[in-house]
C-alpha cells in the first residue's frame, strides 16, 4: 500500500522558496513551479497531486493554510490567500487565463508574443473556505470569512461574511462569525506553548 509523505524542513531548504515558514508540509507528490516566487507561511498543509505554478507572477500563502489534493492555482498575475484560508480538493485557481476572443492564439505550446492574457489577481481572504471542485478566475476578491459551495464558478468580487453557490457564485446567506472567536482562543494556545520552550 503507497502512503502520502511529507517533505520535512530539511528536504525543504534547498527548493529555493522567496520565504517559508515553521510547521510547512508539502507533500511529496505536489509539483511546485516557480518556487522562487512562492511565499510561504507558517502551519501549512499542502496535499497530494497539487500544482502551484508561479514562473511568471507570485503565490503568496498566509499562515494556517490547507490545500487539498489535486487541486492547482495557476499565479501568472499573482495568487494570495490570507491566513486560515482553505480548499477542498480539485479547486482550480486561475489568476489569468488565455483570451478566447479570437484576437490572438492560444494554449502553452505556442510562443508568448502570438497570445493574450486576461485576468488578475486572486485574494483569498481571512477565513476563506472554498468547496470542492470550485473554478476561480481572477481577477477577484474573495472576502474575509466567505464560504464558497462546492462546484462553484468564482469570477468577481465576493463580499465578506457569505455562504456563496453556484455558476456563476451567488451569496445565499451570512457566514456565522463565532470562528474568529476560536482564532483568539487558538493563537492563545501557540503563544502559550511556545513560551514554555
Amino acid at each position: 500500500m503507497l502512503q502520502s509523505k511529507y517533505l520535512t524542513e530539511y528536504d525543504m531548504a534547498d527548493f529555493g522558496f522567496k520565504s517559508i515558514g515553521k510547521n510547512v508540509r508539502i507533500s511529496s507528490d505536489a509539483r511546485i513551479y516557480g518556487q522562487e516566487n512562492i511565499s510561504i507561511g507558517n502551519n501549512v498543509r499542502i496535499d497530494d497531486f497539487v500544482i502551484l505554478s508561479a514562473v511568471n507572477g507570485s503565490i503568496t500563502i498566509g499562515n494556517y493554510v490547507f490545500i487539498a489534493r489535486s487541486s492547482h492555482l495557476s499565479g501568472a498575475l499573482g495568487i494570495e490567500l490570507k491566513d486560515f484560508s482553505s480548499m477542498a480538493a480539485n479547486t482550480v485557481i486561475y489568476s489569468a487565463s488565455d483570451d478566447y476572443s479570437g484576437s490572438y492564439l492560444t494554449a502553452q505550446a505556442v510562443p508568448q508574443k502570438y497570445t493574450n492574457y486576461r485576468g488578475g489577481k486572486v485574494v483569498l481572504g481571512r477565513h476563506v473556505i472554498i468547496g470542492s471542485s470550485t473554478t476561480i478566475i481572477g481577477p477577484c476578491d474573495i472576502g474575509e470569512g466567505c464560504s464558497v459551495g462546492a462546484m462553484t464558478l468564482v469570477n468577481k468580487k465576493l463580499e465578506p461574511w457569505g455562504v456563496y453557490a453556484g455558476v456563476p457564485a451567488k451569496r445565499l446567506k451570512d457566514r456565522n462569525k463565532k470562528m474568529l472567536e476560536l482564532e483568539l482562543e487558538l493563537l492563545a494556545d501557540d503563544n502559550s506553548n511556545h513560551n514554555g520552550i
